[in-house]
């Protein structure tokens, strides 16, 4: 599972809505630029980029430098894993500070912290840093995971993504292009596959199937997004998924949730807060 602007605004006069260059004035100046789009791979390469335009961009978040969230994780049995979620987008450093673990290393009594300084995973119970290889192996998953869940359509136009548009299809009353992602590997390993459901509307992903290679989940999982606009930047802030199958009809009504509230971009967050 693998940019609020400054200075001088520029207003797009044309849509962009194809492959090569358009035309823009600055306000100010009255001045026309140039705006470069990138050379799609097809279709399906050319509607991410449009739904960018919608969400904002991985260097949208690179100009905000981080953010602070609050984050609940919620398995149908209502157990509940509650973090203060810190990251640094350049570098994608990332730091919980847990309220409440049920679900993640649940058998750790305590406050625990689970940190990536860019490096190094680490894991610090009531302050005491944990050496156990399955506990930093479980904090390298979530804070990989609960990165990427959060940024996850700013980062749909990463390097090494490979994309491809299968077709239109109608689900539960609405028409979605359908578009299927894989990931470049190193030595070919086998990677996760999505398949994303943009609504030609609002050029949003509404629903997306996902697989879990590294945990052995070939099978499809559904994942519904509600989104909430915060500086600018369009975030899925409100997510729920369940076992699905490859036509994304739901196989078990037990659904998981994951809750972002109280976002604040920009907070100066110190490095220190990431090292061990």
């Amino acid at each position: 599972m693998h940019y609020l602007k400054s200075g001088i605004i520029i207003i797009i006069s044309l849509l962009l809505t194809a492959c090569g260059n358009k035309e823009a004035k600055t306000k100010e100046t009255n001045k026309t630029v140039e705006v470069k789009l990138p050379e799609f791979q097809n279709k399906g390469h050319e509607l991410i980029y449009q739904m960018t335009q919608e969400t904002g961009s991985y260097q949208d978040l690179l100009n905000l430098k981080d953010i602070v969230f609050n984050y609940t994780y919620r398995t149908p049995d209502k157990k509940e894993d509650v973090s203060i979620e810190s990251y640094i987008f350049n570098g994608e450093l990332s730091h919980g500070a847990y309220l409440k673990h049920e679900r993640t290393l649940p058998d750790l009594k305590g406050t625990m912290e689970q940190g990536y300084n860019g490096k190094d995973f680490w894991v610090k119970l009531n302050g005491q840093e944990i050496s156990d290889n399955s506990a930093i192996q479980s904090a390298a998953f979530t804070r990989k995971t609960n990165f990427y869940w959060l940024t996850m359509m700013q980062k749909l136009l990463d390097p090494g993504i490979n994309y491809e548009y299968l077709e239109q299809d109608n689900i539960d009353g609405k028409l979605y292009h359908i578009v299927k992602i894989t990931f470049n590997t190193a030595d070919d390993v086998t990677s996760d596959t999505y398949q994303l459901y943009i609504n030609p509307e609002t050029h949003l992903v509404d629903q997306f199937l996902f697989t879990v290679v590294s945990k052995n989940v070939t099978d499809p999982i559904l994942m519904r997004v509600k989104y909430e606009k915060v500086e600018g930047i369009l975030l899925t802030t409100y997510r729920k998924y369940t076992k699905s199958d490859w036509e994304a009809n739901v196989l078990n009504d037990a659904w998981i949730e994951e809750i972002t509230k109280d976002i604040k971009f920009n907070q100066n967050l110190d490095i220190a807060l990431f090292d061990k």
